[in-house]
């Protein structure tokens, strides 16, 4: 059995133009020429594929349960064209990016749906390590772009790019001791702290500490549900606590040393010495619209109680 795409394209045209006349108009053939080609295909499957007792030719049930497959092979044809056209034009096959979690969620869809418009064939991979992974991932040649928090002691192999600033701010249940009245920094180091870690870090993760009592954390989504139950209290990047479904059951406490807004810059990284390709290059642009992310950390209410 030899079944051309020539077949296919005349037999799903025929079917979506709703007659074999129209289905020609559309591809640029004769009308003999698409009959021909739908006939020799149900010839070759064995099936027919259109009823003609009518004037305009009609889905057989064979024709309704093929019609799907054969639109899927022809979508692959340009897949496949896609692809090696990408080579033709220099654009990278696969990418691999970083994201701390700081940077917004609700900017990432968005973000990526660009991406996909842009370069379709593209295979995209996203990590969401901690910080100081992200370097390593870098260095190790297993990302090629990574977006992290500001670190002082960044690699001299890496390039950067300051794309903005994250607000973190002091979060607690409403029912801890810290709400009671406006809150100290001695403090909060006498109330545990709940931190975010990830596996291998080192230095980075006491950055932030002020606490003597710390419970390390690999979520801050897993945090906000700890700090629910009063077990603690937390610097959480704002829009994730502006995201989170639990926030009525949170507070940011009144504080005496300052206002509570604790910004952390968030920085694009890249490793100098490798090419940038078109896709990476695109990427590295539009990650650096600060503008366009920051707008998305403001999408709906916030429903956190201030004390």
């Amino acid at each position: 059995m030899a079944v051309s795409l020539d077949q296919l394209e005349a037999f799903v045209t025929a079917a979506e133009r709703g007659s074999f006349s129209a289905a020609a108009r559309h591809l640029g053939k004769a009308q003999s020429a698409v009959s021909t080609l739908v006939s020799s295909l149900e010839d070759d499957l064995g099936v027919k594929l259109f009823s003609r007792s009518s004037r305009n030719p009609l889905l057989t049930e064979a024709g309704t349960r093929l019609l799907p497959e054969a639109k899927l092979l022809l979508t692959r044809r340009e897949h496949l064209i896609g692809v090696a056209r990408s080579f033709d034009e220099h654009i990278e096959t696969r990418l691999v990016v970083a994201l701390d979690e700081l940077y917004p969620e609700p900017a990432i869809g968005s973000l990526f749906a660009d991406f996909a418009c842009q370069f379709p064939f593209v295979e995209l991979e996203l990590l969401f390590p901690h910080t100081e992974a992200v370097t390593g991932l870098l260095l190790d040649g297993k990302a090629d772009l990574g977006v992290m928090w500001r670190r002082d002691d960044l690699p001299p192999e890496l390039g950067f790019h300051t794309i903005g600033w994250v607000s973190l701010v002091l979060v607690c249940g409403r029912d801890h001791p810290l709400t009671r009245s406006p809150v100290g920094w001695e403090d909060l180091k006498r109330h545990r702290q709940i931190m975010v870690s990830k596996r291998g870090d080192r230095g980075e993760r006491h950055r932030l500490r002020v606490a003597a009592e710390v419970w390390w954390v690999e979520s801050h989504w897993v945090i906000l549900q700890i700090l629910r139950q009063g077990l603690g209290w937390a610097l959480i990047p704002e829009h994730i606590l502006h995201q989170s479904p639990f926030a009525a059951d949170l507070t940011t406490p009144s504080l005496e040393f300052d206002e509570g807004d604790h910004p952390v810059a968030l920085e694009l990284v890249w490793h100098k010495q490798r090419s940038a390709g078109p896709a990476v290059r695109w990427l590295r642009e539009q990650l650096a619209k600060s503008d366009a992310w920051r707008r998305s950390t403001m999408d709906g209410p916030s429903q956190v109680h201030d004390t």
